[in-house]
């Protein structure tokens, strides 16, 4: 019979890695961007072509040997590519810009940031991100059609990574909306005490995404405004179309946290009205019976000597009294709107 077991040193199958480095040579001219070698880089960049080299900074050894042969970038951004936390910011350099974005990943109901370095030169545009965010990811598949039909300068890229972030952007905040939605639902009717965490959460969330979108809003407007040899000046009135998307993301984030702080107070305000309907009944039942426990009390004392025990009618009179002062009370109540 055939052995089907298999041995310990067999390899298992291979799973499919992403490439540490994606090179395209853009030639303006003749509309042609073919995929090339990362090893044909520094060739296309000395014919006059300009070079989008991506890396892939998941394998940190690997990346740093190829980046310090490229030599594109001082070593220093490298290790912040690798090190530090996503924080948009730039930087200006004698022979580049230097670009940190963060995008966005929804991860269920929250977002994860996600890190790209941007070095835009002369003659390159150097990308380096863990893992290749999604924003990233769409513009490598989409740029192409736009570089046909638009593209004349290098800044075409820096217009198109920026179109992409804020298009993440706006599609986390589409997500933060529905959230939202849900929310007001659900503080309506029977309320689930789960749906305060969700609440709280969703203003977490909508209060880090504007942490995200407002240092954004300041690169854009630095690179729309301001001169620079590495952005055209005819792509710096699209950058600023931009910044107006980017504010009213900002407006939208705090639209969203105050509907979110109203809906809350809305529910507790209801929460509070019906609290004091119970208690507008609990306090007409008191007052009904207060009167009622001091004549109780008053014949429930132990006294030798009092005149109602020995009378005939003792009993009948206290009901008689007893019954006109409920009955008293509850037209005097009605009269005063209490009820």
């Amino acid at each position: 019979m055939e052995n089907t077991a298999v041995k310990a040193n067999e390899p298992l199958a291979s799973v499919k890695e992403e490439p540490l480095s994606i090179v395209v040579a853009f030639d303006f001219p003749t509309k042609q961007a073919p995929t090339i070698s990362i090893t044909h880089a520094k060739q296309a960049m000395a014919q006059g072509k300009f070079v989008w080299i991506d890396i892939d900074m998941a394998r940190p050894e690997e990346a740093r040997a190829l980046l310090a042969e490229l030599a594109l970038c001082t070593p220093e951004i490298v290790e912040d590519a690798l090190m530090r936390d996503p924080a948009t910011q730039l930087a200006r350099y004698d022979d580049y810009i230097h670009l940190v974005l963060s995008g966005c990943r929804l991860n269920g109901s929250s977002f994860e940031l996600e890190r790209v370095d941007a070095c835009f030169g002369a003659g390159f545009l150097l990308t380096m991100s863990r893992g290749r965010p999604n924003f990233l990811k769409a513009m490598q598949r989409n740029y192409h059609a736009d570089f046909i039909r638009f593209a004349t300068s290098p800044s075409f890229l820096l217009f198109e990574m920026w179109d992409y972030l804020i298009d993440n952007y706006l599609e986390v905040h589409k997500a933060f909306d529905e959230r939202l939605e849900q929310v007001q639902r659900a503080l309506t009717g029977d309320v689930d005490e789960g749906i305060f965490h969700e609440a709280s959460e969703l203003g977490s969330d909508l209060l880090h995404l504007r942490k995200v979108v407002l240092p954004a809003r300041a690169v854009l407007t630095e690179l729309s405004s301001r001169k620079s040899p590495f952005v055209s000046e005819a792509t710096q009135p699209f950058l600023a179309n931009m910044v107006g998307t980017v504010e009213r993301v900002l407006q939208d984030v705090l639209v969203d946290r105050d509907i979110l702080s109203d809906s809350l107070n809305n529910y507790m305000s209801m929460v509070a009205h019906r609290t004091n309907k119970v208690m507008g009944k609990l306090t007409v039942v008191s007052v009904i019976f207060l009167p009622l426990t001091f004549l109780c009390g008053v014949y429930g004392m132990n006294f030798d000597v009092m005149p109602e025990l020995k009378n005939e009618w003792g009993y009948y009179g206290f009901w008689v009294v007893a019954v006109s002062l409920a009955i008293t009370l509850l037209l005097f109540m009605r009269r005063m709107k209490l009820l």
